[in-house]
């Protein structure tokens, strides 16, 4: 399984490359996706990751789906069977972003806690756009666009920025390091 890169690595700070044509539909292309997917299942506070993040430099992000709802579910693993259950089961739905590229952005914008799974243990507020317009392409090369508000426009700015070379820790406020025992 790939690790996710941690602040300090040169792949974070560069430029991605856009995705070149010929990768389009290949298995190459699928298999970082699924790099992608791996990296950031287990991580349960990651709700996207873009592609530098495990340390390939190409212009590819992707949302896990079912960590941007609240409540959020349960996760299939963890749910029990019974049929009267009221919770919802969600399986991983991740969407995949690739040379995604900002169109529209609201004049609004909202100061939101924020963090990363490669600045790990420190947290800070952004001012991000309410809404963003993200156009973008599937894994088969087919273009698309979505307009989000919330939570959502926040990752697409926070992981653009990655593919920017940009950290959240290079334009957020009031900074805390928290730290992680792990049973020391």
């Amino acid at each position: 399984m790939k690790e996710i890169v941690q602040d300090g690595a040169g792949v974070l700070r560069d430029i991605a490359k856009p995705v070149p044509e010929g990768l389009f539909g290949t298995p190459e292309l699928a298999q970082i996706i699924e790099d992608m997917k791996e990296a950031l299942d287990p991580e349960l506070e990651g709700v996207a990751l873009a592609a530098p993040q495990i340390g390939v430099p190409y212009r590819i992000f992707i949302v896990r789906k079912d960590r941007t709802v609240s409540p959020p579910p349960i996760p299939e693993r963890d749910a029990a069977v019974s049929q009267d259950s009221p919770a919802r089961i969600v399986v991983a739905e991740n969407e995949v972003y690739i040379n995604p590229e900002i169109i529209k952005t609201s004049r609004r914008r909202a100061t939101m806690d924020e963090g990363c799974l490669s600045v790990r243990g420190i947290y800070g507020t952004t001012r991000r756009h309410e809404r963003v317009t993200v156009r973008a392409r599937e894994v088969d090369g087919s273009r698309f666009e979505r307009g989000a508000g919330g939570l959502m426009a926040q990752i697409f700015e926070h992981e653009i920025d990655h593919l920017n070379g940009t950290l959240f820790i290079d334009h957020a406020d009031h900074l805390i390091e928290t730290r992680h025992t792990h049973g020391e």
